[in-house]
């Protein structure tokens, strides 16, 4: 198993994580085969978005003895009303849910509590002025939870609640087709046959941007539908016409700026083993670029995918990294200290560059690299 650091927490992830939805298969009898696999292969972080208590008492049970083994991502305002599921703003409601979570799970703390499902501006609103975001604030004072969590499939959304300071956790959809649509308050419109009907060209700015601004102040990214609800597996309900392997949506979503683990659902232990695989596949199974780039109606022109097809260099520059680090500067309007520290980490910098260009003869998507070279060289200072 690979692990990355979940931004700024201290927290160090496996890539490969849990969501819970196949949990409750068979009565929830699933949940402890899921967990006994999840620690065999190394998988130490997973997603609680569920209010079902049954479920909740399962994974508490499956938790006994080990509770330290698994880092424990749990929503805020999912509750379970009226024998279902439900989000809430009503702040009674959301403590009730809350302290019975934590009752069931059999644990007096959560890593990481999600504010749970904010894809509108006038919700964040909400949350921060009717107590749910004081309420966050305070649990994690009382250490109930070690960080605050949001989720949203809206960039907009999610851009303002990091800028506002107190998210250090964002669970955001990542993957190759909803990269491409617009800021929506609708969910739905992200696999809306309608939305991919014109020829579409290039990941939409304000999710670039939120991934960039998310890299730089230290918000680490945990993914949801990395698959598309499984449709990118399938040629026929994938929004792109083409299929995609697991390994590829796994490797495009870790290759965004901030990432730090996919959550992979799974409904038996053999597809969890199967998103776990990932980590043992060679780089051809995880090339994505070559698939993004036979996508029908979808083109990547001069936008850098950060695929390391570049590679390699004669000078043995990680183009790719030194590309990220030059896009996360420009957008930014100036170097920030973390940016200019992982630079300079680097092995080889851009000033290095001969300018050869065989790197652009492999670039799937046309980038400009050599020019991006030179950018990156005076920017930086060599």
């Amino acid at each position: 198993m690979e692990y990355r650091e979940l931004g700024n927490t201290g927290l160090k992830v496996s890539v490969i994580s849990m969501g819970c939805e196949g949990m409750k298969e068979d009565h929830c009898a699933m949940t402890a085969k899921l967990f006994d696999t999840a620690e065999r292969l190394g998988i130490n972080y997973f997603d609680l978005y569920a209010s079902d208590p049954d479920l909740r008492a399962a994974i508490g049970k499956a938790l006994k003895g080990r509770r330290d083994r698994f880092i424990i991502q749990s929503h805020i305002c999912s509750i379970w009303k009226d024998g279902q599921y439900c989000r809430t703003r009503d702040l009674e409601e959301a403590k009730a849910g809350f302290e019975e979570s934590l009752r069931l799970l059999d644990t007096d703390y959560i890593d990481v509590g999600m504010i749970h499902y904010c894809d509108a501006l006038s919700d964040w609103d909400e949350i921060v002025n009717n107590g749910i975001l004081d309420y966050a604030r305070k649990l994690k004072a009382q250490g109930h939870i070690g960080h605050i969590g949001l989720s949203s499939h809206n960039p907009l959304v999610a851009e303002k609640a990091v800028l506002e300071g107190d998210i250090e956790v964002l669970m955001f959809s990542v993957n190759p087709c909803y990269d491409l649509q617009p800021a929506n308050e609708d969910v739905e419109q992200l696999w809306n046959e309608d939305a991919y009907s014109k020829t579409l060209t290039n990941m939409d700015p304000d999710r670039q941007r939120l991934y960039e601004i998310c890299q730089r102040r230290g918000v680490g990214i945990t993914v949801m539908k990395a698959f598309a609800g499984g449709d990118l597996l399938n040629a026929e309900l994938s929004p792109a016409g083409v299929a995609l392997t697991a390994n590829q949506c796994i490797a495009y979503a870790l290759s965004r700026p901030a990432v730090a683990t996919v959550l992979a659902g799974a409904h038996t232990v053999e597809q969890l083993e199967e998103s776990a695989a990932y980590c043992e596949a060679d780089d051809a199974d995880r090339d994505y670029a070559s698939a993004l780039a036979s996508f029908p109606r979808i083109r990547w022109e001069g936008h850098c995918m950060y695929c390391s097809h570049c590679a390699p260099c004669p000078m043995e520059i990680s183009v790719a990294d030194v590309t990220k680090f030059l896009n996360l500067a420009e957008a930014q309007g100036k170097i920030p200290e973390t940016v200019r520290e992982h630079y300079k980490s680097l092995p080889h910098h851009a000033g290095e560059c001969i300018g050869c260009g065989a790197c652009e003869t492999r670039c799937p998507f046309g980038v400009s690299i050599r020019e991006n070279m030179q950018k990156a060289a005076d920017l930086f200072g060599y």
